[in-house]
């Protein structure tokens, strides 16, 4: 990477009425290494600086001056205009097709090269949905722009977790853990340890899908029909991959301490652990798609939006993470 070069990093804060534009104007307040460009309504980041007595400057992004590094009391904008004024703490289903530009024009920005990576700041699904979007999160809806096989991995020191299905009912998730799903998700899960994170070669835990990880197909066949075949394939290709193990003991220090990842089968079958471990400091990361997109790890916080009771720390690990990811493609 050039000693020259200077990362820029787009930043979406979601759900207007939530947390997500207080996190961006706290961190303004300080200068940083990078260029930070927020992607959203200049005035509402106004409102809200006014709402949160911070002093602002907003600078409307031009993306053919050279890239600086961002100065505390500023911030790049590259405006996207909201469809009805923000109230905070109350969602308006009119405002979901803003919440849906901006995450399309950062995309569309990292796929174009203008930017190295986006930085996502929670959005409400339901207001979405409830627009008539049918939204089932960012990594589906970013992977449907970009293309590529999206992986979901949530990170805090000590412990990432990838999943091999992600937004579906408990109903739905047999079905979807197929060979040719765990083959894909196993691929990208270690080719972006290695090549994103520099893992020379990675060891994966994989858990089962059933208590006791199916008790030798006593409480489910799932572990021998499809889940160990693929472990095995991989295996027998030299990958260090473990699996698959009981869930419940899988999260403990004699299985995690020389791990370098976790594959679960289903979202809250890990991210509860991770969560618990790391919450606050914690980033969600799509993997297998051929941009860097990093989130924070929790929701729109309704009730904290415009109190400036917002905590910045989950913000800060997902951009740290996007700028070592960021680091190892230049």
């Amino acid at each position: 990477m050039s000693s020259q070069h200077i990362t820029r990093i787009a930043f979406t804060p979601g759900e207007p009425a939530g947390i997500g534009p207080d996190l961006c104007l706290q961190l303004a307040q300080q200068d940083l290494p990078y260029q930070f460009i927020i992607i959203g309504s200049a005035d509402l980041l106004r409102q809200r600086a006014c709402e949160l007595n911070l002093s602002i400057q907003i600078k409307p992004f031009n993306p053919d001056d050279e890239a600086t590094t961002h100065q505390a009391g500023c911030l790049n904008v590259l405006n996207i205009d909201l469809a009805v004024p923000v109230t905070c703490g109350k969602t308006d289903l009119l405002n979901s097709h803003y919440v849906l530009k901006t995450l399309t024009t950062a995309t569309q920005g990292c796929i174009n090269m203008l930017f190295d990576a986006m930085v996502t700041g929670p959005v409400d699904k339901g207001i979405i949905n409830d627009a008539g979007v049918a939204f089932s999160g960012h990594t589906e809806f970013i992977a449907e722009i970009t293309g590529g096989y999206p992986v979901m991995m949530l990170a805090t020191p000590g412990l990432r977790v990838a999943l091999a299905t992600t937004h579906l009912p408990l109903k739905d998730i047999s079905a979807a853990i197929t060979p040719e799903c765990l083959n894909s998700v196993i691929s990208i899960l270690e080719h972006d340890l290695r090549t994103r994170f520099k893992i020379p070669k990675p060891k994966i835990l994989v858990c089962g899908l059933n208590p006791h990880a199916g008790e030798n197909g006593h409480l489910g066949m799932e572990e021998i029909e499809v889940i160990s075949p693929v472990i095995n394939t991989f295996k027998q290709q030299g990958y260090d991959i473990v699996g698959p193990l009981p869930a419940d003991t899988l999260f403990t220090p004699k299985y995690l301490e020389t791990a370098d990842a976790v594959l679960a089968m289903y979202h809250d079958q890990g991210l509860p652990v991770l969560k618990y471990q790391g919450f606050g400091n914690a980033v969600n990361i799509t993997l297998g798609l051929p941009i860097i997109r990093t989130s924070v790890d929790h929701g729109t916080a309704l009730d904290l939006a415009g109190t400036g009771k917002a905590n910045l720390g989950s913000l800060l690990f997902a951009i740290n993470t996007a700028l070592t990811m960021t680091s190892q493609s230049f």
